[in-house]
């Protein structure tokens, strides 16, 4: 059997690899180290960990599971905190199974690429090296879910000049809203109980200023309500959604399995 020579480190790609298990993470990285054109980096699963290891190591693609984190707001915060930390490098999102909700926050989260388990693992290097060549890795039926997405109203971008107006998980659940889900809904979309759920609108109503859940839906669509009895909370403006000009990027779509 001919052996194959690895590249001298510099020209190899980073990929810093993080499952939802130690052992499933040693597996992937394993398998992918088997190409000679990857430098393989192993991550504990642990979301601090995974952050400091992407600061010092400086990878070109980050592979994660959507599950690694799931008790602290799930991988898909991962994925926001990976691209805020370091901008350059690209974001793919392993995911259990093709869903519409996975899908879209994986992608909203910043990742450049899906992969679902489901898929031939040979797959994954050529998906790797498509999102490092700086193009978007999904199915035709992921592309459809995004471009769904995107049909959607606009929502107001909550942020102000001293930071974020609300977490990134209030944040998804005023999108829920949006879609006219209730509380159960919610609770069942983001895995949470109705309980927590209630309390994140609590919070909501507080930094909006507002009283309703139609008050909410209306900020977040660039309205402010009225609010009808004075109240002591803080008052927000609504902020303008800035016009975004498209910009051409190229999508590798796979064919979706009959």
């Amino acid at each position: 059997m001919a052996q194959i020579t690895a590249l001298p480190n510099q020209d190899r790609l980073r990929v810093l690899a993080a499952d939802s298990t130690s052992m499933s993470t040693q597996l992937l990285v394993e398998a992918l180290g088997r190409d000679a054109q990857l430098q393989m980096i192993e991550s504990p699963p642990n979301g601090l960990t995974l952050l400091n290891l992407v600061k010092r190591e400086k990878p070109h693609i980050v592979v994660v599971s959507a599950k690694l984190g799931e008790n602290h707001g799930g991988g898909y915060d991962l994925v926001r905190e990976i691209r805020a930390q370091s901008p350059s490098a690209r974001v793919i999102v392993l995911l259990d199974a093709s869903e519409r909700s996975s899908v879209i926050e994986a992608f909203r989260a910043g990742a450049q690429g899906v992969f679902c388990r489901t898929e031939p693992f040979r797959l994954l290097g050529k998906c790797i090296q498509c999102v490092h060549q700086g193009q978007v890795w999904a199915s035709s039926n992921e592309l459809q879910y995004l471009l769904e997405a995107l049909a959607k109203p606009t929502l107001a971008n909550f942020q102000t000049a001293d930071g974020s107006l609300l977490s990134a998980r209030e944040t998804d659940v005023v999108r829920c809203l949006v879609e006219g889900l209730t509380n159960r809904e919610i609770a069942q979309r983001l895995k949470l109980t109705e309980h927590t759920v209630k309390n994140y609108l609590f919070r909501i109503f507080d930094k909006l200023g507002v009283s309703s859940r139609v008050e909410v839906v209306l900020y977040a669509l660039g309205s402010v309500p009225r609010v009808s009895e004075p109240s002591t909370r803080r008052q927000t403006q609504p902020l303008a959604v800035a016009p975004r000009t498209p910009t051409p990027m190229p999508v590798t779509i796979r064919k979706t399995a009959t």
